[in-house]
C-alpha cells in the first residue's frame, strides 16, 4: 500500500512515498481506507528525531523500533474491513474518524489504517473527511486537559496558545462545560479567538500571566498551557489552582498549585470521549479549522509550512 514516511530522522526532506505491506483488521479492529490525515506538530517532532531523543533520555534502556517510520495521529475515511467483536454501530462503507498511535509504521499517513474499534467513531454529520481528520488528536487532548483539571461550572479557566488547534478546541469545550474563558492571542488572532468563544482576550507572550492577573485579579481557577510556557504561567493561577501542561512540566509545589501532565494516550481508546466530540461537532459546539489541503505526496511541504509557524488551523494530507 502507499504510505508516506521516512527511513532516517531529519528535516522535511526525509519524507518519501513508501510501499508497505497492506494491513488487515483483526479481532476488535477496523480497517479504514484513509482519505484525509491531519498534520500535527508532534509529527514534525517525531520526524526530526526529537521524540526518540526525549524517550531515550527518560529511559536509556528503551529499544526504539527500527524504521521505516510513518507519523500522523489523525485519520478519516471509509471502513472497508471489520474484525470480529467490534461495536455493532460500525459497518463497512461508514465514514469515520480515528486516532492512532504513530509508532513504527502505525501512523496515519497511509492508504489503509488498522486501528482498535475503540479509537473510531463516525464522522460528524455535516463534516466531510477533511474536516473530521482535524478533530481527534487535538479535540481529545483538549478534553483530557479539562477533565484532569475538573473545574466546576462557573469557574474561570485561562488558555494559552488559544489560536492553535488545541487552544481553539479547549476554548469551545470549556465554554460547553460552563466555564469562563480567558484566552491569549496576538492582535491578528484576537477576532478569531473571540469568535471561538473566549470571554476575555489578553495579549500573548512570555508575560501573559501578568495580563491574565489584570483581567482576573484573584487569579484563574485553572489554566491549559497550549503555548508551552511552563512556569511562566504559574502567576496567573490562584492559590490551590490547577494547570494542565502538554509536555509533562510539573513546576514544583508552590502555592499548592496542582500540575496535570496531559497525555493523549490516556484517551487513545476512549471511544466515549471521542464520540462525545462527534456529537458536539454535530451540535455546532466545535469548529473545524482547516488551513489547507495538500496531496499526501506533498507531506514534506506541509511539514515545512508547519515548522515555519503562523499556520492557523490544521494542514491536511489528502489521499
Amino acid at each position: 500500500m502507499k504510505a508516506v514516511g521516512f527511513h532516517r530522522f531529519g528535516g522535511p526532506e526525509v519524507l518519501e512515498v513508501l510501499d508497505l505491506p497492506e494491513p488487515h483488521a483483526g479481532r476488535g479492529e477496523v480497517r479504514i481506507k484513509v482519505t484525509a490525515a491531519g498534520v500535527n506538530p508532534s509529527d514534525t517532532v517525531s520526524r526530526s528525531g526529537q521524540a526518540k531523543a526525549l524517550m531515550q533520555k527518560a529511559d536509556p534502556n528503551l529499544q526504539y523500533p527500527p524504521g521505516p517510520y510513518v507519523v500522523g495521529w489523525d485519520a478519516a475515511g471509509v471502513i472497508d474491513e471489520i474484525g470480529e467483536d467490534t461495536p455493532d454501530d460500525l459497518a463497512i462503507g461508514d465514514h469515520v474518524m480515528a486516532v492512532t498511535l504513530p509508532v513504527g509504521t502505525g501512523g496515519a499517513y497511509v492508504e489503509y489504517l488498522v486501528v482498535s474499534a475503540n479509537s473510531v467513531v463516525h464522522t460528524p454529520a455535516g463534516w466531510d473527511d477533511v474536516a473530521a481528520s482535524t478533530l481527534p488528536l487535538n479535540g481529545l487532548t483538549a478534553r483530557r486537559a479539562l477533565d484532569l483539571m475538573a473545574l466546576p461550572p462557573g469557574s474561570t479557566v485561562a488558555i494559552t496558545g488559544a489560536a492553535g488547534a488545541f487552544g481553539g478546541y479547549a476554548i469551545e469545550l470549556a465554554k460547553a462545560d460552563g466555564l469562563r474563558v480567558i484566552a491569549d492571542a496576538s492582535e491578528a488572532d484576537s477576532v478569531l479567538v473571540t469568535k471561538l468563544g473566549a470571554d476575555v482576550v489578553v495579549p500573548r507572550g512570555d508575560d501573559v500571566a501578568r495580563s491574565i492577573r489584570e483581567a482576573v485579579p484573584d487569579g484563574v481557577h485553572g489554566l491549559a498551557d497550549g503555548a508551552l510556557l511552563d512556569d511562566k504561567v504559574t502567576a496567573a493561577v490562584r492559590d490551590g489552582g490547577r494547570i494542565a501542561t502538554l509536555r509533562s512540566f510539573t513546576g514544583g509545589h508552590q502555592r499548592e498549585i496542582t500540575w496535570h501532565p496531559v497525555h493523549v494516550m490516556d484517551y487513545l481508546r476512549a471511544r466515549t470521549e471521542l464520540d462525545r466530540l462527534r456529537q458536539q461537532a454535530e451540535d455546532g459546539l466545535l469548529t473545524a479549522r482547516i488551513a489547507d489541503v495538500l496531496p499526501i505526496e506533498n507531506a514534506s511541504e506541509a511539514h515545512r509550512r508547519l515548522e515555519a509557524g503562523g499556520v492557523r488551523g490544521r494542514l491536511v494530507l489528502a489521499l
